[in-house]
């Protein structure tokens, strides 16, 4: 279900408070909700050794939060060098972080490579003529093309425009082998917001299926296999949470079997980002404006700038009005921000009791691809976030966006070039 009931209990009584003392709109993460999922993982593949979470970076790029995943253990899964340089400045390096990119530039393969490297998972053959060196390991991201079905936000992996196909799989891992990588993974992300554990162990039992291929063919034994994120959250009330028990003992067992017919067996990560921090996210706004014209609209004072899902992929979020949850009667009414746009809107003809200016809304499930996807147009300006600490103090770990920062970059050195 959306928000724990344990996050809208504590923060309940208090939250009135916050949003005199730090004002609308804002995230507001859960320390020990997230503290409590971190645990959950790690316990659930306990029995797989060198299990390893590299929480995916573009799900919530604070380095407030990633200092708590970092203390659980977790490395970082990095699309861009924004990313590893802000795993790097909480003191992760080297292996703990991985740099799964795509049409990539040797530029950016150097710095990956710089401070102790990261691990290099390639999205094509070609990149390898791209590296400024020759890593020890490497990774490649491997597309299947077809499968049984095709997960609904990703698709059909046969028009994905990322990673190494089935038949060019093993002429990648010759090819780095001969070049001198000494160690090597493989990777997949066929999955967003997948509540069907079995795909998940099918993903597994995939992967391991390919590097038997593979050593057979090469004879190269594989470090890890990395199944990439993807796990759900229940964004609509009443839909059961991701089994993770299930999915662990699916997998735990196909990690034995191989063990039992190979002699090895490889380590095991993924790259989860919203399962971690999803549901442990509150986007909290107040109402400023109503309007009755063919829909009855309620104003908020943020905008799809502070959460794009809703508008950009039609997604449900969970919305409750504080301090009137149980009230009745109920009206429809669609949520709407202050964008020139028709899909700036966190709700369309969604069941709402009656609401007044100053109401604080409540918009669930914000912890991962909320604020991390805002942006300006029409001059927004992105909110703050707070963490909701789990002695029930509460700390700012990102200052809204000001009128300074969006003109900032207006501010510079003339140069021109004349006519040719």
């Amino acid at each position: 279900m959306p928000m724990s009931p344990e996050f809208k209990n504590r923060l309940a009584p208090i939250l009135p408070q916050i949003v005199h003392k730090f004002g609308t709109p804002f995230h507001i993460y859960d320390e020990a909700g997230i503290n409590q999922t971190c645990d959950e993982l790690n316990l659930a593949f306990e029995k797989i050794q060198g299990f390893k979470e590299y929480f995916a970076v573009k799900a919530l790029p604070n380095p407030s939060i990633m200092t708590l995943l970092k203390d659980k253990g977790f490395g970082f899964d990095c699309s861009s060098i924004p990313e590893i340089t802000l795993s790097r400045n909480i003191g992760s390096q080297g292996e703990e972080i991985m740099f799964t990119s795509n049409n990539t530039s040797s530029q950016q393969f150097q710095k990956a490579l710089e401070q102790n490297g990261s691990i290099l998972n390639l999205d094509d053959i070609s990149l390898i003529s791209k590296l400024p060196e020759i890593p020890e390991l490497i990774c490649f991201r491997y597309n299947p093309g077809s499968r049984r079905t095709g997960n609904k936000i990703i698709g059909n992996p046969m028009e994905s425009k990322y990673g190494v196909t089935h038949d060019q799989i093993v002429t990648a891992y010759k090819k780095a082998r001969n070049l001198g990588v000494k160690r090597f993974g493989i990777h997949t992300m066929l999955a967003s917001n997948e509540l069907d554990y079995e795909y998940m162990v099918e993903t597994a039992d995939m992967l391991l299926t390919v590097i038997k291929q593979i050593h057979g063919t090469l004879g190269i034994q594989f470090d890890f296999i990395n199944i990439g994120g993807g796990l759900g959250i229940p964004y609509t009330p009443g839909t059961p949470k991701f089994n993770l028990s299930a999915m662990a003992l699916g997998i735990t067992r196909s990690f034995e079997a191989f063990k039992k017919q190979n002699g090895w067996t490889p380590k095991l990560y993924m790259e989860s980002g919203r399962f971690i921090t999803g549901p442990h996210g509150v986007l909290v706004t107040s109402v400023i404006n109503h309007k009755a014209t063919y829909r009855n609209y309620v104003g908020v004072d943020t905008s799809m700038s502070a959460l794009m899902r809703p508008g950009m992929y039609e997604a449900y979020h969970h919305i409750h009005i504080h301090g009137k949850e149980n009230l009745t009667p109920l009206k429809k009414v669609d949520v709407v921000g202050a964008l020139c746009e028709n899909n700036d809107k966190f709700a369309v003809q969604r069941d709402l009791p009656a609401t007044v200016e100053g109401d604080i809304l409540v918009i669930h499930d914000t912890g991962a691809h909320g604020h991390a996807m805002g942006f300006n147009y029409n001059g927004q300006l992105r909110p703050k976030e707070l963490l909701f600490k789990k002695d029930m103090g509460v700390e700012l770990i990102r200052r809204a966006e000001t009128m300074d920062d969006y003109f900032a970059t207006l501010n510079f050195n003339p140069k021109t070039m004349g006519p040719i």
